[in-house]
């Protein structure tokens, strides 16, 4: 799970970096719209029955995958869970799930083979990624339901890879008790926080590591994508109740990550009420769980695997700076030509031998401006990142030690996910 910024996460994750705030709002038009991917299963009936999870998890079980990663620049790894969308391999999980990967391995339960993976492309603010393995063929796919049809009450079930251990799936029965929540996750240590919205709520025991399984109804069809748990958590517009418990997954600075944003090593999550968890671990202690609407992940996966990129959908490689940055907050200078609004991308670190170290830059500096779009958080930077790939030439405008402003191009490498 998250400890800055979203979920039940990836086991072991590491620090999160500048995660983009999303204001998605999800229109249902009554069709599913997921005809292209798995198979689409009719709705039926049973939707408030009594509900056999054991038997739902043998006809779900197949169609799922285990996600393992190594983040190499942390020297970590991490654990989650993934949705089997076509039988050539083509997987759906959550972005925090393979964030700040250097490698990813997928297990798929139907056939019991580890194939090596690549990422799609991903989309940071709907906590959306699609996975591709390499040499797949003949997988088994999930029956995707429709998630308008969802309803307070239903029983559910949640599927997936709780605690990174692999072997058999882990199965938390529940029900749906509410729909279309927000939830903020917060950071207090860097005052950053993601925004997740259009939310299926359930008091299913969802854990550490189901992170991008699949929540289903009482007939083993996926409505849902397992995405965060919590003890407490801050509705928008709403009191905080502790803030959104995520182990092992907050936003730090220490190693280097996409756009230059640092990801630090496993056991800096922070649990509901904000204390520090170990090795990464999920921080909660009750049962409250969030999925992503099927139909809205379903539609984010239709982008990335039409080459579709937009403000929030990143498609391919993920650009690297080599630098580790944070807000500039309130540093503020008084000569010509020094950063007196306190905005930009403070560098706190650079890698040795990275794009950045290449072209000069130094920690110290403040980032203002990235190929003359306005730079004025980490966050920011993050997103600007975003609409690059490896080998594009950027601008960087920069402020150095003594609030001179210059220019650096700089050649980001390929980098870890997202």
């Amino acid at each position: 799970m998250r400890a800055a910024a979203i979920v039940v996460g990836a086991v072991g994750l590491s620090v999160a970096v500048g995660l983009g705030v999303g204001h998605f709002v999800w229109q249902p038009n009554g069709t599913s719209g997921n005809q292209n991917f798995g198979s689409v299963g009719t709705p039926g009936g049973a939707s408030n029955a009594a509900i056999n999870a054991q038997a739902i998890a043998g006809k779900v079980d197949p169609g799922l995958v285990d996600v393992n990663t190594e983040l190499g620049y942390q020297g970590a790894a991490a654990a989650g869970t993934g949705i089997v969308l076509t039988a050539d391999g083509e997987v759906l999980t959550n972005n925090h799930v393979v964030e700040g990967a250097t490698s990813i391995k997928v297990t798929d339960i139907g056939n019991g083979r580890t194939y090596t993976a690549s990422v799609l492309g991903y989309d940071r603010s709907h906590d959306v990624a699609v996975l591709k393995l390499a040499n797949a063929s003949g997988l088994t796919t999930e029956t995707l339901g429709d998630s308008s049809t969802v309803a307070v009450g239903d029983a559910v079930v949640g599927i997936g890879n709780a605690g990174g251990t692999g072997g058999d799936p882990a199965v938390a029965s529940g029900r749906v008790t509410a729909l279309g929540q927000s939830i903020t996750a917060s950071d207090e240590s860097s005052g950053s926080s993601e925004q997740l919205t259009g939310l299926i709520q359930v008091d299913a025991n969802i854990q550490s590591g189901d992170s991008g399984g699949p929540l289903v109804n009482a007939n083993g069809q996926v409505i849902g994508m397992d995405t965060a748990a919590s003890a407490g958590y801050q509705f928008n517009g709403g009191g905080s109740q502790g803030g959104l418990g995520q182990g092992g997954f907050g936003q730090g600075q220490g190693g280097y990550g996409q756009g230059g944003l640092g990801r630090g090593g496993g056991g800096l999550g922070q649990d509901g009420q904000g204390n520090s968890s170990q090795n990464g671990s999920d921080g909660t202690t009750g049962q409250q769980g969030f999925a992503i609407p099927i139909n809205q992940a379903v539609s984010v996966a239709h982008q990335i695997v039409g080459g579709t990129s937009s403000s929030t959908v990143h498609i391919g490689q993920t650009a690297f700076l080599g630098v580790s940055v944070s807000d500039a907050g309130g540093r503020q200078g008084q000569g010509q030509g020094q950063n007196t609004t306190g905005q930009g991308a403070v560098i706190q670190s650079v890698l040795t031998g990275g794009p950045a170290a290449n072209a000069g830059l130094s920690a110290g500096e403040v980032i203002t401006a990235l190929n003359g779009q306005t730079v004025d958080s980490a966050t920011a930077l993050t997103t600007l990142m975003d609409q690059h790939h490896p080998g594009d030439n950027l601008t960087l405008t920069v402020l150095d030690s003594s609030g001179q402003q210059h220019s650096v191009t700089v050649t980001p490498a390929q980098g870890p996910v997202g």
